[in-house]
């Protein structure tokens, strides 16, 4: 489903789209955003050994409207069953995880990802769609969510601003979130810190 090489995708008409079931095609995203407006372009990188499409891709449209067009209508609808993210590429390519997950605990029932999203996106950058922990039978929430912020200046925010507030008649409790596969250590740290403000990818960008 590719038009030409991916260097010369127009960036500012292209949208970025994650949180993608392994069941979506290049063929359904081009039907879907056909929608929004004239599709260009439609790629979807896949591993190299199994060819399974990664869960991203990318829309290009033939104008920077539609592209915008498409993020405003699109961003956080259901695609079998999961949310799907969708931003402008040209932010989200210099938007990398340097550990800025913070962990969002007392969650009333009733929330779901889309309110996360539209209430901690005030913060700063989202890099992927809020991740609320469901019951994989029910698919009913456990009650907490994790965020990853393309900052810390984001996610110090939301803690500081959110952190004892009431969402949905509960206050919930944020911090944050462990690293995975360590003894107790969070992220946050000095160090991934250190190693975010060295990194000249890590640069949030507000296009």
């Amino acid at each position: 489903m590719t038009a030409g090489h991916v260097e010369e995708r127009n960036q500012d008409a292209t949208v970025y789209i994650g949180g993608l079931d392994e069941k979506c095609s290049e063929s359904i995203l081009w039907e879907l955003f056909l929608q929004a407006g004239p599709v260009v372009n439609v790629h979807m990188p896949k591993d190299r050994i199994t060819s399974q499409h990664q869960g991203y891709g990318f829309v290009e449209f033939l104008s920077e409207e539609d592209a915008d067009y498409a993020m405003k209508i699109m961003n956080m609808i259901k695609l079998y069953g999961k949310p799907i993210r969708v931003n402008k590429a040209s932010a989200n390519q210099k938007n990398i995880d340097i550990g800025a997950n913070i962990f969002i605990g007392n969650l009333d029932p009733e929330v779901d990802e889309k309110l996360l999203y539209d209430t901690f996106s005030a913060f700063g950058v989202i890099l992927q769609t809020p991740k609320i922990m469901r019951d994989p039978e029910t698919g009913n929430s456990k009650g907490f969510a994790f965020i990853n912020f393309a900052s810390f200046e984001a996610s110090d925010a939301a803690i500081e601003a959110m952190n004892g507030q009431y969402l949905c008649n509960r206050a919930i409790t944020i911090s944050y979130a462990f690293k995975k596969d360590s003894k107790g250590e969070r992220h946050g740290s000095a160090a991934e810190r250190l190693l975010a403000a060295q990194n000249p990818l890590s640069q949030t960008s507000y296009l």
